[in-house]
């Protein structure tokens, strides 16, 4: 065999291992709960309101700053989002419950829409995400929230 087969046969043995094939399905504990929160962030980056009340379990619910508490269906019947809104999130930290069962994130977000002259806005705050392995085995939000604060450094 030549030594340009063998290590293309070595990278390619490499590749295939399950190290290399980092997905949700795959991640457990807190690097699941990150993996969850980059689904959510993206899904909402692309789709905007739309896809931000699908990540929430049927009974989820969402705590809102200075207001009342929104159920799924709730969030679900708030106006869509205006053409150029936008919501972006980082978590800095999560954990899982012994169980495996029942997990959290928290972090910063920036919220940047229009305010009524047009003009561009920007919103930062924490958030924190509690999340439940459902009976089908997927996971969902069962309660989300956020504070405005300062832009983080």
């Amino acid at each position: 065999m030549k030594p340009s087969t063998f290590v293309l046969l070595l990278l390619a043995t490499l590749f295939a291992t399950p190290a290399f094939a980092a997905d949700q399905k795959s991640a457990t504990g807190a690097d699941l709960l990150v993996q969850l929160e980059a689904d959510f962030a993206k899904a909402v980056a692309e789709h905007g309101h739309a896809a931000f009340v699908t990540y929430f379990a049927d009974d989820g619910v969402e705590l809102e700053e200075g207001g009342g508490i929104a159920t799924r269906d709730a969030i679900r019947q708030q106006p869509a989002w205006p053409e150029g809104t936008s919501l972006t999130w980082t978590p800095v930290k999560a954990d899982m419950s012994a169980s495996g069962d029942l997990g959290y994130t928290y972090g910063n977000y920036v919220f940047k829409s229009k305010d009524k002259e047009g003009k561009p806005v920007t919103y930062c705050g924490k958030y924190t995400s509690i999340w439940k392995k459902q009976k089908d085995g997927s996971w969902k939000v069962v309660v989300d929230m956020g504070n405005s604060s300062p832009a983080p450094k």
